[in-house]
C-alpha cells in the first residue's frame, strides 16, 4: 500500500481571526516521520483526514483529489487547515 508525505497549511482563521495557540494563516506543517509541536485539539480534528490521505484515500466532496480541508473545533476562532498529498514514499 502506498504511503505519502503530507503538507498542512492554515488557510483561514474564522471568527475573531486569532487562534489562542498562535496558529495563523500561512503556517505550514509536514506530516512525516516526526512532527513539530501542534495543538492537540486541532490535530485530533484533522487526524482522520491525515490518516486517510496518507494511504491514498480521496474525498468525493473535494474538487481536487490531492487536497482536503478540515477545521479545528474552536467555535470562536476556527482554524481551517488544508491537507495536501505530496509525493509517494518509497517503502
Amino acid at each position: 500500500m502506498p504511503k505519502y508525505d503530507l503538507k498542512i497549511t492554515v488557510t483561514e482563521v474564522r471568527g475573531g481571526g486569532k487562534c489562542d495557540m498562535g496558529i495563523k494563516i500561512g503556517d505550514t506543517w509536514m506530516v512525516e516521520e516526526n512532527m513539530a509541536p501542534f495543538c492537540t485539539w486541532a490535530y485530533t480534528a484533522i487526524f482522520p483526514f491525515i490518516s486517510a490521505m496518507r494511504y491514498g484515500s480521496k474525498f468525493p466532496w473535494e474538487p481536487d483529489p490531492e487536497v482536503s480541508f478540515a477545521c479545528c473545533p474552536d467555535p470562536h476562532n476556527t482554524v481551517v487547515f488544508k491537507v495536501e498529498r505530496l509525493k509517494e514514499i518509497n517503502a
